[in-house]
Protein backbone atom coordinates (compact mmCIF):
# COMPACT_ATOMS: atom_id res chain seq x y z
CA UNK A 1 0.00 0.00 0.00
CA UNK A 2 2.94 2.24 0.76
CA UNK A 3 4.49 1.97 -2.53
CA UNK A 4 1.40 2.46 -4.67
CA UNK A 5 0.26 5.43 -2.97
CA UNK A 6 3.95 6.60 -3.78
CA UNK A 7 3.61 6.05 -7.08
CA UNK A 8 0.00 7.55 -7.66
CA UNK A 9 1.56 10.44 -6.10
CA UNK A 10 3.98 10.58 -8.15
CA UNK A 11 2.22 9.97 -11.50
CA UNK A 12 -0.38 12.62 -10.50
CA UNK A 13 3.23 15.17 -9.90
CA UNK A 14 4.08 14.64 -13.64
CA UNK A 15 6.92 12.47 -12.78
CA UNK A 16 8.79 12.20 -15.93
CA UNK A 17 9.36 8.21 -16.30
CA UNK A 18 8.56 5.84 -18.42
CA UNK A 19 7.85 3.11 -15.80
CA UNK A 20 7.36 2.84 -11.49
CA UNK A 21 8.02 -0.62 -10.67
CA UNK A 22 8.46 -1.57 -6.90
CA UNK A 23 10.81 -4.00 -6.74
CA UNK A 24 12.81 -6.32 -4.03
CA UNK A 25 10.79 -8.07 -1.60
CA UNK A 26 7.79 -6.85 -3.14
CA UNK A 27 7.81 -7.64 -6.28
CA UNK A 28 8.54 -11.34 -5.16
CA UNK A 29 5.71 -11.13 -2.75
CA UNK A 30 7.75 -12.02 0.05
CA UNK A 31 5.27 -12.11 3.73
CA UNK A 32 7.79 -9.70 5.14
CA UNK A 33 8.82 -6.75 3.42
CA UNK A 34 11.31 -4.56 5.13
CA UNK A 35 12.93 -1.90 2.43
CA UNK A 36 10.25 -0.66 0.32
CA UNK A 37 11.86 0.42 -2.91
CA UNK A 38 10.30 1.60 -6.65
CA UNK A 39 12.61 1.28 -9.34
CA UNK A 40 12.10 4.30 -12.18
CA UNK A 41 12.57 4.16 -15.82
CA UNK A 42 13.51 7.41 -17.35
CA UNK A 43 16.45 9.20 -19.53
CA UNK A 44 19.11 10.15 -18.00
CA UNK A 45 18.96 13.57 -18.45
CA UNK A 46 15.66 13.61 -16.53
CA UNK A 47 17.25 12.28 -13.59
CA UNK A 48 17.27 15.42 -11.46
CA UNK A 49 13.60 16.30 -12.56
CA UNK A 50 12.66 12.41 -11.59
CA UNK A 51 14.25 13.07 -7.80
CA UNK A 52 12.92 16.75 -7.45
CA UNK A 53 9.41 15.22 -8.19
CA UNK A 54 9.56 12.47 -6.23
CA UNK A 55 11.45 14.32 -3.11
CA UNK A 56 8.35 16.34 -3.13
CA UNK A 57 5.50 13.60 -3.17
CA UNK A 58 2.64 15.04 -0.72
CA UNK A 59 3.34 12.23 1.56
CA UNK A 60 6.90 12.86 2.34
CA UNK A 61 7.93 14.12 5.37
CA UNK A 62 11.71 14.80 4.59
CA UNK A 63 14.42 13.35 2.09
CA UNK A 64 16.52 10.66 4.09
CA UNK A 65 19.35 10.37 1.88
CA UNK A 66 19.81 10.81 -2.24
CA UNK A 67 22.67 10.16 -4.52
CA UNK A 68 22.66 10.92 -8.45
CA UNK A 69 20.89 8.04 -9.07
CA UNK A 70 17.92 7.31 -6.19
CA UNK A 71 16.83 8.97 -3.54
CA UNK A 72 15.04 7.82 0.06
CA UNK A 73 12.18 9.71 1.45
CA UNK A 74 10.67 9.74 4.53
CA UNK A 75 6.97 9.20 5.41
CA UNK A 76 4.55 8.99 8.47
CA UNK A 77 4.32 5.71 7.58
CA UNK A 78 8.33 4.55 7.00
CA UNK A 79 10.95 5.31 4.16
CA UNK A 80 10.80 4.68 0.48
CA UNK A 81 13.71 4.26 -1.68
CA UNK A 82 13.26 5.19 -5.31
CA UNK A 83 15.89 3.73 -7.84
CA UNK A 84 16.71 5.13 -11.26
CA UNK A 85 17.84 3.17 -14.46
CA UNK A 86 17.64 3.96 -18.18
CA UNK A 87 15.30 2.20 -20.88
CA UNK A 88 18.83 0.41 -22.30
CA UNK A 89 19.97 -1.23 -18.61
CA UNK A 90 15.92 -1.81 -17.36
CA UNK A 91 16.17 -4.70 -17.42
CA UNK A 92 18.97 -5.26 -15.96
CA UNK A 93 18.54 -2.94 -12.77
CA UNK A 94 14.94 -5.06 -12.78
CA UNK A 95 17.00 -8.39 -11.63
CA UNK A 96 19.21 -6.52 -9.63
CA UNK A 97 16.68 -4.77 -7.60
CA UNK A 98 14.50 -8.10 -7.53
CA UNK A 99 16.34 -10.65 -6.38
CA UNK A 100 17.24 -12.03 -3.24
CA UNK A 101 21.23 -11.17 -2.49
CA UNK A 102 21.93 -14.93 -2.66
CA UNK A 103 19.82 -14.95 -6.51
CA UNK A 104 21.73 -11.71 -7.36
CA UNK A 105 25.20 -13.14 -6.04
CA UNK A 106 24.76 -16.54 -8.12
CA UNK A 107 23.77 -14.05 -11.33
CA UNK A 108 26.83 -12.01 -10.53
CA UNK A 109 28.91 -15.43 -10.52
CA UNK A 110 27.49 -16.11 -13.67
CA UNK A 111 28.12 -13.04 -15.86
CA UNK A 112 31.62 -13.38 -14.69
CA UNK A 113 32.13 -17.02 -16.16
CA UNK A 114 30.57 -16.15 -19.08
CA UNK A 115 33.24 -12.45 -19.54
CA UNK A 116 30.17 -10.35 -18.39
CA UNK A 117 29.98 -7.83 -15.30
CA UNK A 118 26.95 -7.55 -14.09
CA UNK A 119 27.04 -4.75 -10.96
CA UNK A 120 25.07 -2.23 -9.40
CA UNK A 121 22.11 -2.90 -12.27
CA UNK A 122 24.19 -2.64 -15.38
CA UNK A 123 25.40 -5.37 -17.38
CA UNK A 124 28.57 -4.81 -19.63
CA UNK A 125 31.24 -6.98 -21.51
CA UNK A 126 34.67 -6.66 -20.40
CA UNK A 127 35.69 -6.04 -23.74
CA UNK A 128 32.65 -4.28 -25.59
CA UNK A 129 31.39 -1.96 -22.66
CA UNK A 130 27.37 -1.44 -21.88
CA UNK A 131 25.37 -4.06 -23.92
CA UNK A 132 21.78 -3.12 -24.32
CA UNK A 133 19.48 -5.23 -21.67
CA UNK A 134 16.09 -3.48 -22.09
CA UNK A 135 14.10 -6.20 -20.74
CA UNK A 136 14.64 -9.31 -18.32
CA UNK A 137 14.41 -11.87 -20.65
CA UNK A 138 16.83 -10.23 -22.65
CA UNK A 139 19.44 -10.04 -19.33
CA UNK A 140 18.72 -13.59 -18.86
CA UNK A 141 19.42 -14.79 -22.18
CA UNK A 142 23.11 -12.82 -21.78
CA UNK A 143 23.29 -15.56 -18.65
CA UNK A 144 22.43 -18.15 -20.90
CA UNK A 145 19.21 -18.77 -18.60
CA UNK A 146 15.41 -18.74 -19.25
CA UNK A 147 13.35 -16.30 -17.46
CA UNK A 148 12.36 -16.64 -14.16
CA UNK A 149 9.52 -15.42 -12.48
CA UNK A 150 10.25 -12.67 -10.00
CA UNK A 151 8.28 -14.82 -6.60
CA UNK A 152 10.77 -17.51 -7.98
CA UNK A 153 14.45 -15.24 -7.21
CA UNK A 154 15.12 -16.71 -3.79
CA UNK A 155 17.14 -19.16 -2.93
CA UNK A 156 19.30 -20.24 -5.89
CA UNK A 157 17.29 -23.84 -6.72
CA UNK A 158 15.65 -21.66 -9.24
CA UNK A 159 18.88 -21.02 -10.94
CA UNK A 160 19.53 -24.84 -10.82
CA UNK A 161 16.08 -25.48 -12.25
CA UNK A 162 16.43 -23.11 -14.94
CA UNK A 163 19.62 -24.81 -16.20
CA UNK A 164 18.24 -28.42 -16.39
CA UNK A 165 14.45 -27.21 -17.74
CA UNK A 166 12.82 -27.75 -15.00
CA UNK A 167 11.00 -24.28 -13.94
CA UNK A 168 7.47 -24.47 -12.97
CA UNK A 169 4.53 -23.48 -15.29
CA UNK A 170 3.67 -20.88 -12.33
CA UNK A 171 -0.02 -20.21 -11.55
CA UNK A 172 -1.63 -17.18 -12.25
CA UNK A 173 -4.51 -14.59 -11.28
CA UNK A 174 -6.52 -15.70 -14.49
CA UNK A 175 -6.22 -19.12 -13.68
CA UNK A 176 -8.16 -19.08 -10.49
CA UNK A 177 -12.17 -19.58 -11.33
CA UNK A 178 -13.75 -19.17 -8.16
CA UNK A 179 -12.62 -17.82 -4.60
CA UNK A 180 -13.79 -20.58 -1.63
CA UNK A 181 -13.15 -18.60 1.59
CA UNK A 182 -14.73 -15.02 2.30
CA UNK A 183 -16.64 -13.80 5.10
CA UNK A 184 -20.26 -11.29 5.21
CA UNK A 185 -22.25 -9.38 7.38
CA UNK A 186 -23.36 -13.08 9.32
CA UNK A 187 -19.98 -13.27 10.90
CA UNK A 188 -17.42 -10.30 11.06
CA UNK A 189 -17.16 -9.13 7.03
CA UNK A 190 -17.89 -5.45 6.68
CA UNK A 191 -20.26 -6.49 3.61
CA UNK A 192 -23.19 -8.10 2.53
CA UNK A 193 -23.49 -12.00 0.75
CA UNK A 194 -24.92 -9.63 -2.76
CA UNK A 195 -22.11 -7.02 -1.97
CA UNK A 196 -19.39 -9.66 -2.24
CA UNK A 197 -20.89 -12.02 -4.87
CA UNK A 198 -21.33 -8.55 -7.40
CA UNK A 199 -17.84 -7.85 -6.27
CA UNK A 200 -16.33 -11.57 -7.22
CA UNK A 201 -18.71 -11.26 -10.21
CA UNK A 202 -16.55 -8.07 -11.39
CA UNK A 203 -13.81 -9.92 -11.06
CA UNK A 204 -14.73 -12.81 -13.19
CA UNK A 205 -15.28 -15.59 -10.51
CA UNK A 206 -17.80 -18.54 -12.22
CA UNK A 207 -18.37 -19.70 -8.27
CA UNK A 208 -17.68 -18.12 -4.65
CA UNK A 209 -17.89 -20.28 -0.77
CA UNK A 210 -19.56 -17.65 1.25
CA UNK A 211 -18.10 -19.10 4.46
CA UNK A 212 -18.50 -17.47 7.75
CA UNK A 213 -17.03 -18.29 10.75
CA UNK A 214 -18.93 -21.03 13.47
CA UNK A 215 -20.31 -19.60 16.84
CA UNK A 216 -16.96 -19.93 19.15
CA UNK A 217 -14.70 -19.07 16.40
CA UNK A 218 -12.29 -16.22 17.82
CA UNK A 219 -14.13 -13.42 15.67
CA UNK A 220 -15.73 -10.30 16.69
CA UNK A 221 -19.03 -11.70 15.33
CA UNK A 222 -19.77 -15.18 14.30
CA UNK A 223 -22.93 -17.41 12.71
CA UNK A 224 -24.94 -19.14 15.39
CA UNK A 225 -27.04 -22.21 14.92
CA UNK A 226 -29.97 -20.34 14.58
CA UNK A 227 -28.71 -18.10 11.79
CA UNK A 228 -27.70 -20.77 9.35
CA UNK A 229 -31.03 -21.57 7.84
CA UNK A 230 -31.68 -17.60 7.70
CA UNK A 231 -28.66 -17.32 5.80
CA UNK A 232 -29.22 -20.05 3.69
CA UNK A 233 -32.15 -18.21 2.62
CA UNK A 234 -29.88 -14.69 1.82
CA UNK A 235 -27.56 -16.89 -0.41
CA UNK A 236 -30.90 -18.52 -2.21
CA UNK A 237 -32.03 -14.61 -2.38
CA UNK A 238 -28.77 -13.55 -3.87
CA UNK A 239 -28.20 -16.51 -6.74
CA UNK A 240 -31.49 -15.78 -7.81
CA UNK A 241 -30.24 -12.37 -8.55
CA UNK A 242 -26.72 -13.50 -10.33
CA UNK A 243 -27.79 -16.70 -12.04
CA UNK A 244 -24.64 -16.97 -13.64
CA UNK A 245 -22.32 -17.26 -10.70
CA UNK A 246 -22.73 -20.44 -8.36
CA UNK A 247 -22.98 -19.19 -4.96
CA UNK A 248 -21.76 -22.32 -2.62
CA UNK A 249 -23.07 -22.32 1.02
CA UNK A 250 -20.00 -22.39 3.24
CA UNK A 251 -18.97 -22.78 6.74
CA UNK A 252 -15.43 -21.62 8.34
CA UNK A 253 -15.72 -24.33 11.28
CA UNK A 254 -13.35 -24.01 14.31
CA UNK A 255 -11.24 -26.85 15.03
CA UNK A 256 -11.55 -26.99 19.42
CA UNK A 257 -9.26 -27.80 21.46
CA UNK A 258 -10.06 -31.73 21.50
CA UNK A 259 -10.37 -32.03 17.73
CA UNK A 260 -13.69 -31.98 17.74
CA UNK A 261 -15.46 -29.11 15.34
CA UNK A 262 -17.29 -26.35 16.08
CA UNK A 263 -20.84 -27.20 14.56
CA UNK A 264 -22.40 -30.56 14.80
CA UNK A 265 -22.56 -33.22 11.59
CA UNK A 266 -26.04 -32.97 11.11
CA UNK A 267 -25.50 -29.14 10.83
CA UNK A 268 -22.10 -29.00 8.57
CA UNK A 269 -23.91 -31.75 6.30
CA UNK A 270 -26.18 -29.11 5.08
CA UNK A 271 -22.97 -26.85 3.94
CA UNK A 272 -21.90 -27.55 0.38
CA UNK A 273 -18.52 -26.88 1.63
CA UNK A 274 -16.91 -27.02 4.91
CA UNK A 275 -13.59 -25.03 5.87
CA UNK A 276 -11.52 -26.18 8.87
CA UNK A 277 -9.64 -23.34 11.13
CA UNK A 278 -7.31 -23.68 13.74
CA UNK A 279 -7.32 -20.18 15.18
CA UNK A 280 -6.27 -20.84 19.19
CA UNK A 281 -3.61 -22.93 20.02
CA UNK A 282 -5.17 -23.32 23.54
CA UNK A 283 -1.73 -23.61 25.71
CA UNK A 284 -1.11 -27.17 23.80
CA UNK A 285 2.08 -28.06 22.31
CA UNK A 286 2.77 -28.85 19.11
CA UNK A 287 2.00 -32.54 19.27
CA UNK A 288 -1.39 -31.97 20.40
CA UNK A 289 -2.18 -29.01 17.77
CA UNK A 290 -1.17 -31.72 15.25
CA UNK A 291 -3.24 -34.43 17.29
CA UNK A 292 -6.40 -31.93 16.75
CA UNK A 293 -5.71 -30.94 12.86
CA UNK A 294 -5.61 -35.14 12.30
CA UNK A 295 -8.88 -35.52 13.62
CA UNK A 296 -10.24 -32.75 11.12
CA UNK A 297 -8.48 -34.20 8.55
CA UNK A 298 -9.53 -36.94 8.87
CA UNK A 299 -13.25 -35.89 9.23
CA UNK A 300 -15.25 -36.87 6.13
CA UNK A 301 -17.61 -33.04 5.90
CA UNK A 302 -13.81 -31.36 5.89
CA UNK A 303 -13.09 -29.86 2.72
CA UNK A 304 -10.57 -27.54 3.35
CA UNK A 305 -8.09 -26.83 6.05
CA UNK A 306 -7.44 -23.11 6.00
CA UNK A 307 -4.94 -20.78 6.83
CA UNK A 308 -2.88 -24.15 8.41
CA UNK A 309 0.07 -22.37 10.38
CA UNK A 310 -1.95 -19.60 11.77
CA UNK A 311 1.37 -17.80 10.92
CA UNK A 312 1.16 -13.51 11.17
CA UNK A 313 3.78 -12.29 9.08
CA UNK A 314 6.55 -10.02 10.65
CA UNK A 315 4.96 -10.95 13.91
CA UNK A 316 3.87 -14.62 14.58
CA UNK A 317 5.67 -17.64 13.22
CA UNK A 318 2.66 -19.51 13.29
CA UNK A 319 3.00 -23.14 14.74
CA UNK A 320 5.44 -26.07 14.62
CA UNK A 321 3.98 -28.81 13.37
CA UNK A 322 4.64 -32.13 11.74
CA UNK A 323 4.03 -30.80 8.57
CA UNK A 324 5.06 -34.51 6.81
CA UNK A 325 2.29 -35.85 8.89
CA UNK A 326 -0.29 -33.38 8.06
CA UNK A 327 0.53 -33.00 4.65
CA UNK A 328 0.20 -36.97 4.20
CA UNK A 329 -2.61 -37.14 5.79
CA UNK A 330 -4.29 -34.56 3.77
CA UNK A 331 -3.58 -36.19 0.42
CA UNK A 332 -4.50 -39.74 1.47
CA UNK A 333 -8.32 -38.08 3.01
CA UNK A 334 -8.81 -35.83 0.05
CA UNK A 335 -8.52 -32.87 2.14
CA UNK A 336 -7.40 -29.66 0.31
CA UNK A 337 -4.73 -26.92 2.16
CA UNK A 338 -5.21 -23.28 1.72
CA UNK A 339 -2.71 -20.34 0.76
CA UNK A 340 -4.96 -17.77 2.54
CA UNK A 341 -4.43 -14.56 0.81
CA UNK A 342 -5.15 -12.33 3.82
CA UNK A 343 -2.41 -10.24 4.60
CA UNK A 344 -2.14 -11.10 8.22
CA UNK A 345 -2.07 -14.55 7.43
CA UNK A 346 -0.45 -15.52 3.56
CA UNK A 347 -0.42 -19.40 4.81
CA UNK A 348 0.91 -21.79 3.58
CA UNK A 349 3.66 -19.83 2.98
CA UNK A 350 5.97 -20.66 -0.08
CA UNK A 351 8.12 -23.04 1.42
CA UNK A 352 5.01 -25.17 2.77
CA UNK A 353 3.13 -24.88 0.15
CA UNK A 354 6.17 -26.33 -2.36
CA UNK A 355 6.20 -29.37 0.66
CA UNK A 356 2.43 -29.41 0.35
CA UNK A 357 2.69 -30.03 -3.41
CA UNK A 358 5.72 -32.65 -3.41
CA UNK A 359 3.16 -34.63 -0.60
CA UNK A 360 0.40 -34.70 -3.40
CA UNK A 361 -1.91 -32.32 -1.34
CA UNK A 362 -4.59 -30.31 -3.46
CA UNK A 363 -4.45 -26.70 -2.43
CA UNK A 364 -6.60 -23.83 -2.75
CA UNK A 365 -5.56 -20.73 -3.14
CA UNK A 366 -8.15 -17.89 -1.75
CA UNK A 367 -8.57 -14.18 -0.30
CA UNK A 368 -10.28 -15.15 3.41
CA UNK A 369 -11.52 -11.48 2.25
CA UNK A 370 -13.76 -9.35 4.89
CA UNK A 371 -14.99 -6.93 2.57
CA UNK A 372 -15.99 -6.80 -0.81
CA UNK A 373 -13.13 -4.06 -2.25
CA UNK A 374 -10.18 -6.11 -1.19
CA UNK A 375 -11.49 -9.23 -2.67
CA UNK A 376 -9.13 -8.74 -5.60
CA UNK A 377 -5.80 -7.96 -3.48
CA UNK A 378 -6.05 -10.37 -1.39
CA UNK A 379 -6.29 -12.84 -3.83
CA UNK A 380 -3.37 -11.32 -6.17
CA UNK A 381 -1.80 -12.07 -2.70
CA UNK A 382 -2.66 -15.64 -2.43
CA UNK A 383 -1.47 -16.42 -5.70
CA UNK A 384 1.70 -14.58 -4.88
CA UNK A 385 2.47 -16.72 -1.95
CA UNK A 386 1.45 -19.96 -3.87
CA UNK A 387 3.75 -18.77 -6.63
CA UNK A 388 6.61 -18.30 -4.00
CA UNK A 389 5.89 -22.24 -3.70
CA UNK A 390 6.53 -23.21 -6.83
CA UNK A 391 2.77 -24.28 -7.41
CA UNK A 392 0.73 -24.78 -11.05
CA UNK A 393 -2.54 -24.46 -11.56
CA UNK A 394 -3.03 -28.09 -11.62
CA UNK A 395 -1.93 -28.38 -8.17
CA UNK A 396 -5.42 -25.93 -7.27
CA UNK A 397 -9.00 -26.71 -6.81
CA UNK A 398 -10.28 -23.21 -7.87
CA UNK A 399 -8.49 -23.46 -10.59
CA UNK A 400 -11.22 -26.03 -11.76
CA UNK A 401 -14.33 -25.86 -12.55
CA UNK A 402 -17.85 -25.63 -10.45
CA UNK A 403 -18.10 -29.48 -11.41
CA UNK A 404 -14.96 -30.63 -10.56
CA UNK A 405 -14.98 -28.37 -7.17
CA UNK A 406 -18.04 -30.45 -6.71
CA UNK A 407 -16.94 -33.52 -7.48
CA UNK A 408 -13.97 -33.38 -5.24
CA UNK A 409 -16.16 -32.64 -2.21
CA UNK A 410 -18.37 -35.24 -2.60
CA UNK A 411 -15.42 -37.70 -3.25
CA UNK A 412 -14.13 -37.31 0.26
CA UNK A 413 -17.81 -37.92 1.42
CA UNK A 414 -17.71 -41.11 -0.54
CA UNK A 415 -14.91 -42.48 0.48
CA UNK A 416 -15.97 -41.79 4.35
Amino acid sequence: MLASTAMREAWRAGIPAHSLTPVGGLRRCAPDVGDITILAISDRRRYREVLRVFGALPSATGIHTQTPASITIDTGRGAITLCLSTPDQAGAALLWHTGSRRHTAELQARADRLGLQFDNGRFTRNEAGQLDVSTEAIAYRCLDLPYIAPELREDGSEIRAAEHGALPRLIGKADIRGDLHMHSTWSDGRDSIAAMAEASEQLGYQYIAITDHSQRAFASRKLAVDDVAHQRDDIESVRAERPGMTILHGVEVDILKDGTLDFEDDLLAGFDIVLASLHDHGGQEPGELKARYLRAIAHPLVNVITHPANRAPAHNPGYDLDWDALFAAAARTGTAMEVDGAPGHLDLDGSLARRAVAAGVTLSVDSDCHRAEALGRQMRFGVGTARRGWVEADHVLNTRGIDDVRTFIAGKRARA
